[in-house]
């Protein structure tokens, strides 16, 4: 007898499959690049990189659909929980609280079906045999029965309501890691007031041998220095979004919500632009520019796995102890990492395993997708390496989102404001790879 699988245990089981092809798909891919070497001809090693990067933009989906059945696991499980709780306010109940009769559960409704079908991202085979025969026959609800068709015009169609969604797809551009406290060393103030970071190297300057009955020396050649960096709060704005009366009235979404996470977006988009490309005069002093010279590659708009190694050490090996030590690069950079092999013959890229938190490593290290980085090209510098715990972002507060329901009115306004600044404490932490200018 074939046994009927419980809707939990079908998720696990999807979950499974998926992560055994990704799998699949990450072997496919290196052994596309294992059959290049030095006696393959130019046209052939042309098609075996087209087909490693046509493997791993599947390979690249298929991360996202893992992580995507694991939301829509989440999901499902508050939508039943919402379920319940609606069928135990509507199950009537003696004088002793206790409920009368048995309770058949609620009928199955079309939107709500429809809801977790197509917001929800669930696959037809993962629904009821209930659930996939509302969807199937439409509408069911008794309330929407009507004597006249709904076509139209006078035969009924102006009677019957418009309804929208109550999900909004939207597409946003990741805004990038530098505003995390995962990446850097992030310091949290009330107010906006200058504050001085005190800095010293000392990492030139060693003892001496001693010799028995002399006099240790004091020549002042071995006082420690020190320096200072400063930390300001430069303020950036989204400028207002004005929105009539009527729309926030009439639209099935809450627009000032709406609005305030769009805008919130926003700042958080040029936060982390210029934590990363900062000049450091006005603004903050982003890492790429506060950086240090680690590697020149010999390429205009290429990297070797050579080239790689060698901005890793050029480091010191204390900062690289850090836990917070990482590169960072474009994600145009890490499609061309991908293919990189060492002297072994070994990948310096390894997968990560989403489906436990587990991230992608470069030669060992985590590394952080930044697309305020610049793409391989002439004279760019297109890659981090180093201790990002000594790149300091100071916070001024949290993002403000405001709303002014006078100024504009009848019609209302909303616009966000951040304060912000960076900077790198030691600039021998963290150091970049450069490509060649011609």
């Amino acid at each position: 007898m074939r046994r009927a699988f419980s809707l939990p245990e079908r998720k696990i089981m999807s979950l499974t499959e998926l992560q055994e092809k990704r799998g699949r798909l990450m072997t496919q891919a290196r052994e596309a690049l294992n059959e290049i070497n030095a006696n393959t001809d130019e046209a052939r090693s042309a098609e075996l990189e087209a087909r490693h990067d046509s493997i791993m933009s599947e390979f690249d989906a298929l991360e996202r659909k893992i992580e995507r059945e694991e939301r829509m696991t989440t999901l499902e499980k508050r939508f039943a929980d919402r379920q319940a709780e609606e069928r135990a306010k509507k199950r009537p109940s003696n004088g002793d609280g206790e409920a009368r009769g048995q309770d058949d559960g609620e009928a199955v409704e079309y939107r709500e079906v429809f809801y977790k079908f197509l917001a929800g991202g669930a696959d037809i085979g993962e629904l009821s045999a209930e659930e996939r025969s509302v969807l199937k026959a439409g509408v069911q609800s008794a309330k929407e029965f009507r004597t006249q068709v709904t076509t139209s015009g006078g035969p009924g169609g102006y009677t019957v309501p418009v309804e929208l969604a109550d999900i909004i797809v939207r597409s946003m551009k990741d805004w990038g890691p530098m505003y995390s406290e995962d990446v850097a060393t992030v310091i949290s103030t009330a107010s906006g007031n200058q504050i001085n970071l005190p800095t010293v190297d000392d990492t030139s300057v060693t003892a001496v041998k001693h010799t028995e009955g002399n006099a240790l020396g004091d020549t002042g050649a071995k006082d420690v220095t020190f320096g200072q960096k400063r930390l300001d709060a430069y303020v950036y704005d989204t400028e207002f979004v004005k929105f009539s009366m009527e729309l926030a009235q009439d639209s099935i979404f809450n627009m000032e919500s709406l609005l305030g996470s769009l805008l919130g977006e926003r700042l958080g988009r040029i936060a982390n632009r210029e934590l990363t490309i900062g000049d450091g005069t006005g603004d903050p002093n982003g890492v790429v520019t506060a950086s240090s010279l680690g590697k020149t590659a010999a390429a205009t708009a290429a990297i070797t796995a050579d080239e790689i190694i060698d901005l890793l050490h050029s480091v010191n090996a204390a900062y690289r102890r850090s836990p917070k030590a990482r590169f960072m690069f474009a994600d145009t950079t890490l499609a061309a990492i991908r293919k990189l092999k060492d002297g072994q013959g070994n990948f310096l890229w390894a997968m990560g395993d989403v489906t436990t938190a587990q991230p992608g490593t470069l030669l060992g290290y985590r590394y952080s997708i930044n697309d305020d980085m610049d793409a391989l090209a002439a004279a760019k510098k297109v890659m981090l390496f180093g201790d990002f715990s000594k790149y300091f972002v100071r916070k001024v507060g949290s993002p403000v989102i405001g709303v002014l329901r006078e100024r504009f009115w009848p019609d209302l306004g909303i616009a966000g404001l951040i304060r912000f600044d960076g900077e790198l404490g030691d600039t021998a932490a963290v150091k970049h790879l450069i490509t060649a200018a011609s």
